[in-house]
């Protein structure tokens, strides 16, 4: 069965307001099956996890749905799936344990291409510890993070390398498996952030040879929070500052007070909701390979078509062009105009395509844009060719009002 885009927008009551989103790289709208799970959750008879009353064994079987339900998403083990209040606060968590072993001489690599989230942290930590820290360039000409800018910094004192699955800014797809081959050649862990791309492609963590993954649910059509993923082995070697009553036990040893039960339930039913974009059989995780291999090639049709049509405007700038596959992103400037403004006059006419360097500050110092940046499109799941030729035809009109 072919991607059905028509079909699927049905299930997105914020889309009856009639914008036009190209704002799903800051979080998706999300579809009713994930709000009545939380609703639902929220509403029924509920406890701190156990096995004793239903309302406890309800909470526990919520958590337990969740874990499987991300290990399937990304290729993991349900074991090795954590929860916490977003991507960043687990980086920083994680750092924090991470960087216990850490002291002066050991090394930290972080590339300019990354979200804040997955430098920072870092930073900090190897701060704290007296290690250094290692900054990979991308080139700003073509967005591309060749794997030969991080291998090139590696040495036996090398901890950890931080990258990206996806820039957030650029889309620009890394080669993360040779990224992660290089770290694990000079003994060093690789810790991916997969907040962009886990929205548009299949993920497996074993192909990529993450020690760790991190994504957030709310870029994928569920709630505000984040999942850390790793083997259950590498996490049994971590010990974070934790409660002395909370358990021992790996992963929950990882998340600090009760779990966000309405939350999880989302979690579970938005990827629910992924394995049937194309309906078909099989299990969970070849569901959702089969429907984001649909879903891949319809954003990529249409980012074409995006590109192309911006391209062909008078004054308009485009910001890299890796490549290697990338996912539907498009950051542009229109001459003359401050990006805050393009944003606004797309506002006031339905399109919804924000500006800024969201979070990425270290990507648009790199390429040229300051911390004022440019404006972002990104094509949804839900994201039709009508919606693209409009956002297109904004643009002309503007770039042509301001020539």
């Amino acid at each position: 069965m072919s991607y059905d885009v028509e079909r699927i927008r049905k299930h997105f009551p914020a889309l009856t307001e009639g914008a036009a989103h190209f704002d799903g790289p800051g979080g998706s709208q999300v579809p009713t099956v994930v709000g009545d799970a939380v609703a639902r959750t929220l509403c029924s008879a509920i406890a701190n996890r156990g096995s004793v009353t239903a309302a406890e064994r309800r909470a526990d079987g919520i958590v337990v749905d969740a874990r499987r339900a991300a290990a399937d998403l990304v290729g993991a083990e349900p074991e090795g799936v954590i929860f916490g209040r977003s991507m960043t606060q687990l980086t920083y968590d994680l750092s924090r344990a991470l960087a216990k072993d850490w002291g002066p001489g050991d090394e930290v690599v972080v590339t300019r291409l990354d979200h804040d989230a997955n430098i920072r942290p870092w930073v900090q930590a190897a701060e704290v510890r007296g290690a250094t820290v290692r900054w990979a360039d991308f080139d700003p000409a073509t967005g591309e993070l060749a794997v030969s800018a991080v291998a090139d910094l590696l040495s036996e004192r090398t901890r950890l390398v931080a990258v990206t699955a996806a820039s957030n800014l650029l889309g620009t797809r890394p080669d993360v498996a040779a990224i992660a081959a290089k770290a694990h050649e000079a003994g060093a862990l690789c810790y991916v952030d997969g907040v962009h791309l886990t929205a548009h492609t299949p993920v497996d963590l074993r192909s990529f040879g993450a020690d760790f993954y991190v994504c957030s649910p709310y870029k994928f059509f569920g709630p505000h929070l984040g999942f850390a993923a790793a083997s259950p082995a590498l996490l049994e070697t971590l010990h974070p500052d934790k409660l002395l009553p909370s358990t021992n036990v790996v992963p929950e040893r990882f998340e600090l007070g009760t779990l966000p039960y309405e939350l999880l339930a989302g979690t579970t039913a938005a990827i629910d909701f992924i394995a049937e974009l194309v309906p078909g059989a099989g299990s969970r995780r070849d569901r959702l390979t089969t429907s984001l291999r649909a879903l891949e090639e319809h954003e990529d049709t249409l980012a074409r078509r995006l590109e192309a049509g911006l391209r062909a405007i008078d004054g308009v700038v485009l910001y890299g062009s890796p490549e290697r596959h990338r996912t539907p992103t498009v950051l542009f400037s229109v001459d003359g105009v401050a990006p805050e403004r393009v944003y606004a006059e797309l506002g006031e006419r339905g399109v919804n395509a924000p500006a800024g360097t969201f979070y990425a500050l270290e990507c648009a110092r790199h390429l040229g844009l300051g911390d004022t940046g440019a404006v972002r499109a990104g094509i949804a799941p839900y994201t039709t060719e009508s919606e693209v030729d409009k956002l297109v035809a904004e643009i002309d009109r503007i770039a042509g009002e301001h020539a």
